[in-house]
């Protein structure tokens, strides 16, 4: 049988995007309400990040993320961001990824469940890893986009990477994982594979003929034409 390993945070339902933004991390708690309500927790294996205070606090957001980027995400508050207009509309910051209160407490929160996911995953401490926080597939580098700042997939798959040759990734959500298949484009350590809604629809990318770059192209044969 396997190990599945699950991570949440109480404070996790606590933050607000507004009032007419579709993404609700209040989700996250009912979906662990429900978790708990068919007994399914009492079969997983509760990820404390308490007892794994050395990893948390070596996680490094600029191993993917740029050092201004994180300080700018580190700075910025509903109180001092009209003093930061050039800053917002650099890294994107605005109507899909809003300013709110204890946003990068927030972008900690759901990043360590993933990196603590993959560390589980490293040694031997489950098999499967489960984190309903994560999943912010969009962010980029540089900055925020599609609800997502820190992208916690790319994260998680780095600490992969410490143990593993090789990684493959497949995203199932209706959107293309545009931030992790840029990240990992030009390397043949990781496979990005992502089945999502193509065309007049956000954010635009991820075609079928997009194969990768340099060490990163896939050798073999894709579909033009479905």
């Amino acid at each position: 049988m396997s190990r599945v390993s699950y991570y949440y945070n109480k404070e996790i339902g606590n933050f607000y995007y507004g009032p007419s933004h579709p993404m609700k991390p209040l989700r996250v708690k009912i979906t662990h309400e429900l978790i708990k309500g068919y007994g399914l927790n009492e079969k997983l294996i509760e990820m404390n990040p308490d007892i794994h205070t050395e990893l948390i606090n070596s996680i490094d957001f600029t191993k993917f993320h740029s050092d201004e980027y994180i300080d700018f995400l580190s700075r910025v508050s509903p109180d001092n961001m009209k003093s930061m207009t050039e800053q917002l509309l650099y890294f994107n910051i605005g109507e899909d990824c809003p300013v709110f209160e204890g946003l990068y407490d927030y972008c900690k929160m759901y990043t360590m469940g993933s990196v603590l996911g993959a560390h589980y995953l490293n040694e031997g401490l489950s098999d499967v890893s489960i984190n309903w926080s994560g999943g912010l597939h969009h962010a980029k580098k540089h900055e925020a986009s599609g609800f997502c700042y820190l992208n916690d997939c790319v994260l998680a798959i780095l600490e992969l990477l410490t143990n593993y040759q090789r990684v493959l990734y497949i995203d199932i959500d209706v959107h293309h994982g545009d931030g992790v298949e840029e990240a990992f484009y030009i390397t043949d350590r990781v496979l990005t594979c992502s089945f999502h809604k193509y065309g007049d629809f956000f954010p635009g990318t991820g075609a079928l003929n997009d194969i990768g770059y340099d060490k990163g192209i896939i050798i073999g044969i894709y579909i033009n034409k479905i």
